[in-house]
């Protein structure tokens, strides 16, 4: 049996060391491989997850403005009926069949004598409780809509015939001044605590109602 030579110890025993620093280099490489993959992963996870709640709340948001701006049409439509028929008609009503109204019963009687200019810029809100309440409470797409109609001033047309204190009394061509309302509305989504609101200011002739402009002040 032949003896090894020192020089051949020495050459397998470097080669185990090379082999052992080679092996070692490719575990670390694999590591950083497998980190960096992971890096990667969780970062498109996380940005998936951030990407759905950025469309979920531009929907979200989107929707609650679609329901303000219903709101306005309903405030408008009730401020066009109760100008024609002298007061809030049932059909507006919460108690309304077969298609309950957006006008609490409660809050009618102030309502008519609001838009009608006997309760002018009268202290309720939308956001207010009991007599101080809503005018208009609906639900639109998983929103509570409330709503708050204020009559503001009546504005006299230049050029007619009759003066603003007898377009006021009633005494003049109503055709001749218009009554300027103003409509606040706030949608509210209790679970997501989503939360838009709106208003607008509106003119509307007096005689019977028929028009009301969206005023730009």
């Amino acid at each position: 049996m032949m003896k090894q030579t020192t020089n051949e110890r020495c050459e397998r025993g470097g080669g185990r060391v090379e082999k052992a620093r080679q092996e070692g280099f490719a575990l670390i490489t694999a590591l950083l491989v497998m980190l960096i993959l992971t890096v990667l992963g969780v970062s498109a996870m996380t940005m998936t997850s951030m990407e759905n709640r950025i469309a979920g709340v531009s929907k979200t948001t989107e929707a609650a403005s679609m329901a303000v701006e219903s709101c306005l049409g309903a405030g408008v439509n009730v401020i066009q009926q109760t100008i024609y028929s002298a007061d809030v008609p049932p059909s507006v009503l919460d108690n309304a069949v077969p298609l309950p109204g957006p006008v609490p019963m409660a809050r009618a009687a102030d309502l008519g004598q609001e838009i009608m200019g006997e309760l002018d810029q009268n202290n309720d809100s939308p956001t207010g409780t009991g007599a101080s309440g809503p005018d208009m409470v609906q639900t639109v797409g998983g929103f509570t809509v409330n709503g708050d109609i204020d009559r503001l001033y009546v504005k006299y047309k230049a050029g007619g015939s009759n003066s603003f204190a007898e377009a006021e009394q009633g005494k003049g061509k109503a055709a001749e001044y218009d009554v300027y309302y103003r409509i606040t509305c706030v949608a509210t989504m209790a679970s997501t605590g989503t939360q838009s609101q709106v208003s607008g200011v509106y003119a509307c002739t007096a005689s019977g109602g028929d028009t009301c402009q969206k005023s730009p002040f």
